[in-house]
């Protein structure tokens, strides 16, 4: 039976994913766009920046993630107040997330000497070791500009107006490019910096961003009916609820990301070549990860929403929608990734390097060819992973990845370095560690049991609306 052409679009289907997704996507292109320019002004720079940025980039998001998540789960509560139709609820946890991710900026800092210890002990070239511990430092310095745009952009994906998370990493993204291109090289009368220029480039364009969608924040409705000073209050009966919720979804993302920043420390150990190869393959395959970010995130904020209006059906069809609409995203990037592997290493070119460019496309075409295959793999981990979040399913996300990480990806990379096998091997097994935790989210989403978490709390059949100033009332 077909659905009559004057009715309404079912829930969780694809013109409501798509309306959350988009702009979301673009957003994530942007933040993608500014990486991978990062990374081909760092290769031009010199053949040792590019070696260095990624191993030391990818420690710096792990000591951050914890606070990232955690700050940015927020913005599930955000979204299910909003299917709940409390607008009240949505500010409130969105100020929660503000403080938290404040409060983590202490922490952080505190990291930086074992980050440094850490990349001592990969055993790179002094010179990369030296770059890397620069890129650290200044990254982990301003790392507080990453839970803070995780919490202030949180609240419009849970309200669905992600537009404003468009425009405002398209307008950091713009900053951060021309940052590189001033401070990297020394042009407009700035001196060059070289990688600490990158480093610079990025806290700065970190913080435009989060203060360009606090402005925008500051306007709402709610918040000025309250006034922007008294919403800023702290209320830690909802903050531990977040924490509760969002904890287990921040030490996943902290365990997962560093077992995945080890593997890439652990490769630098195979010579400059399979370093450099890495990671150009690895800043490429981000044109394609950082965009499924995008469906993932979209998937959370739809699922949220009707969790929220307690509609676990359209919640799964969201979940279902996202990961098909992601699919067919993928298989488009990883084509490109089959066809034109010389174009993509053409766009680094690494200067002063100790090897040719065509033994470079030789190594980085076979890691093209494995990360179009893992890719359609990796769909189902991003937008499961996204979509059980959603419903507050945090603790199997969590429990489920941890031990792939630890139990799989970690022990089976040093035994196959101490082996004496090459990168192609490891990467292989990068693969199939991806399929591993591809099944069992698929797995998790199937069984339903995420629709059984209530996130928000309920009072006689009404949603809970978190305490309040006497202002509001």
């Amino acid at each position: 039976m077909t659905r009559p052409l004057d009715s309404a679009p079912p829930p969780g289907g694809y013109r409501e994913m798509w309306r959350i997704a988009a702009p979301l996507i673009l957003s994530m292109g942007s933040f993608t766009i500014m990486q991978f320019c990062d990374r081909v002004f760092l290769s031009r720079y010199s053949s040792v920046t590019i070696q260095a940025a990624l191993p030391a980039g990818a420690l710096a998001h792990t000591f951050v993630c914890l606070f990232q998540a955690l700050a940015g789960y927020a913005g599930t509560f955000a979204a299910q107040y909003h299917g709940a139709k409390h607008a009240r609820g949505s500010v409130l946890s969105t100020v929660q997330g503000l403080w938290l991710a404040l409060a983590s900026w202490p922490f952080i800092l505190a990291l930086i000497p074992l980050g440094c210890w850490l990349l001592a002990l990969s055993a790179h070239t002094p010179a990369v070791l030296a770059a890397e511990k620069t890129y650290f430092i200044l990254l982990m310095a301003g790392g507080v500009m990453v839970p803070l745009n995780s919490a202030i952009g949180g609240f419009f994906m849970g309200i669905g107006r992600t537009q404003i998370n468009m425009f405002a990493n398209a307008a950091g993204c713009l900053m951060n490019i021309g940052l590189n291109y001033v401070m990297i090289f020394g042009h407009c009368g700035v001196p060059e910096m070289g990688i600490a220029g990158a480093a610079y480039a990025t806290v700065i364009s970190g913080f435009f961003t989060f203060f360009l969608q606090l402005a925008v924040f500051s306007r709402e409705r709610t918040v000025r009916s309250v006034g922007f000073p008294a919403v800023l209050r702290v209320d830690l009966a909802l903050m531990r609820r977040i924490v509760r919720f969002g904890g287990p979804s921040g030490f996943q993302l902290l365990m997962d990301i560093g077992s995945f920043t080890l593997f890439i420390m652990l490769t630098g150990r195979l010579g400059e070549l399979s370093l450099a190869a890495s990671n150009i393959a690895f800043s490429i395959n981000n044109l394609a990860f950082a965009p499924l970010l995008g469906f993932g995130m979209a998937t959370a904020t739809v699922v949220g929403h009707h969790q929220g209006a307690r509609n676990p059906a359209a919640a799964e069809r969201a979940g279902y929608t996202g990961l098909k609409m992601a699919w067919i995203y993928m298989a488009v990037i990883g084509l490109t990734f089959i066809l034109f592997p010389r174009f993509y290493f053409a766009l680094f070119r690494p200067k002063s390097a100790a090897f040719s460019a065509a033994e470079l496309v030789a190594l980085g075409r076979s890691m093209l060819w494995l990360m179009a295959a893992w890719g359609m793999l990796d769909v189902v981990t991003i937008v499961f992973s996204g979509a059980l979040k959603g419903a507050g399913d945090t603790r199997f996300v969590m429990v489920y990845m941890v031990l792939g990480g630890w139990l799989i990806l970690v022990p089976g990379t040093v035994l196959l370095l101490h082996a004496g096998y090459g990168i192609l091997t490891l990467w292989v097994w990068l693969a199939l560690y991806i399929s591993v935790l591809a099944v069992g989210l698929w797995w998790r989403w199937r069984s339903g049991a995420w629709k059984q978490i209530r996130v928000i709390e309920h009072r006689e059949g009404l949603e809970y609306i978190p305490p309040v100033p006497d202002e509001i009332h």
